[in-house]
């Protein structure tokens, strides 16, 4: 599904993808904290999100959460106690977050590997620049266990069944398979592929599978489409139904994200739809890939194209909100390019990213972006030459 561009529109598209990410990140990261993720007080997530926001008469919201609301004191609310660079009155630039952190790894695993990589070569990656404190849930299950292996056979050299030992690697103690872990990890592969959701989902497949099964791989490879998707197609309808094409239709997240898109379609009130999207998915976990990825495909199809409240949507709505909010600045950003996003969210983080990982910390944002856009069109050689 290409599009014809110019070298300034792909490179524009490339930046708004990696200032979105960012954005909506920091928009959600104070927020991941247990009231605003699962909820308190006898009171849902979402509903401590919008109180926390009408406390610091900052609702609705239209800009970084606000450090201090009166929400604290009437209602016992807190912040998550590291996300105080990302608050209103701080950010001064991208702080690091896994989420930054995973797509700065898909950018490095294109750059040195382009399209001959597995799911062995994300353990060696992730062994060599992430400490064990970096990762989470699924993924510290999986580098662990990854370790395992390694020992035996040592890190350069891969045993003949890895696959079967992927298996055991991606399982053994690990009850998070299908949390969303994977789905966050997208982006920085789905760069690379832009306009091509196909061959995004085969590279988040490659990518999911080293630490997740059935529904947890399925919700990288929606995500992963969709980012693809939307650097060439700018309804957000659409762009869901792209990246539902790329998973089974029949699984369980399928039917989730059919059934949100539902809901988004039924109402033009934005409260409404985070308590029906809230009420339909709470039996999941709060960091469950299908409640996630349920309520960014709903933020996408309600917002019709608006950033702000694409990004707001996703993280009013509660549960992961950092990986939400995320996960749709990324595609809103990609579809509608840097410089439609509005000032008042792209000014305060100063074109600077602090991801913890190893000649990323600092960069600029910009330079993210064009490295990606660099990788895209090396890939893009790559798969003429081999055609």
């Amino acid at each position: 599904m290409d599009k014809e561009l110019t070298h300034e529109q792909w490179s524009d598209k490339f930046y708004g993808a990696w200032l979105g990410r960012a954005i909506g990140c920091a928009l959600g990261k104070p927020l991941e904290w247990p009231n605003f993720m699962a909820g308190s007080h006898g009171r849902t997530g979402w509903e401590n999100v919008y109180l926390w926001f009408k406390g610091a008469d900052a609702w609705p919201i239209n800009g970084y959460t606000p450090g201090y609301s009166t929400a604290k004191d009437e209602y016992g609310i807190e912040l998550a106690t590291w996300g105080s660079a990302s608050t209103r009155e701080r950010i001064a630039y991208m702080e690091t977050d896994d989420d930054i952190r995973y797509t700065v790894l898909g950018l490095i695993m294109l750059e040195r590997k382009g399209l001959d990589w597995d799911s062995w070569d994300i353990g060696k990656l992730w062994h060599e620049l992430l400490s064990y404190n970096q990762v989470c849930t699924a993924e510290t299950q999986s580098y662990l266990n990854f370790a395992q292996v390694t020992h035996h056979y040592g890190e350069q050299s891969r045993p003949a069944d890895w696959e079967q030992k992927k298996n055991w690697v991606r399982t053994y103690l690990n009850p998070y398979r299908e949390f969303i872990g994977a789905q966050i990890r997208a982006d920085g592969l789905a760069y690379g592929a832009a306009g091509q959701p196909e061959l995004a989902a085969d590279l988040a497949w490659r990518d999911a599978s080293f630490s997740h099964v059935r529904n947890g791989i399925y919700g990288e490879m929606f995500v992963a489409a969709m980012i693809a998707a939307a650097f060439v197609e700018s309804d957000p309808t659409k762009i869901v139904e792209i990246g539902l094409s790329e998973i089974p239709a029949n699984c369980r997240l399928a039917r989730d994200i059919r059934k949100a898109v539902l809901i988004a379609s039924s109402t033009d009130d934005q409260l409404v739809l985070v308590e029906r999207i809230w009420d339909a998915f709470k039996h999941y976990d709060p960091v469950h890939t299908n409640n996630n990825a349920a309520l960014v495909a709903a933020s996408l199809v309600f917002a019709k194209g608006d950033f702000n409240l694409a990004i707001a949507t996703s993280v009013l709505g509660g549960w992961d909100t950092d990986c939400n909010g995320a996960t749709v600045g990324s595609i809103m950003g990609a579809s509608l390019g840097a410089k439609q996003l509005p000032s008042h969210w792209v000014e305060p983080l100063q074109d600077t990213l602090y991801s913890a990982v190893v000649g990323f910390h600092p960069i600029a944002i910009s330079e993210c972006a064009r490295r990606s856009h660099q990788v895209y069109l090396k890939l893009r050689e790559q798969q003429i030459v081999t055609k």
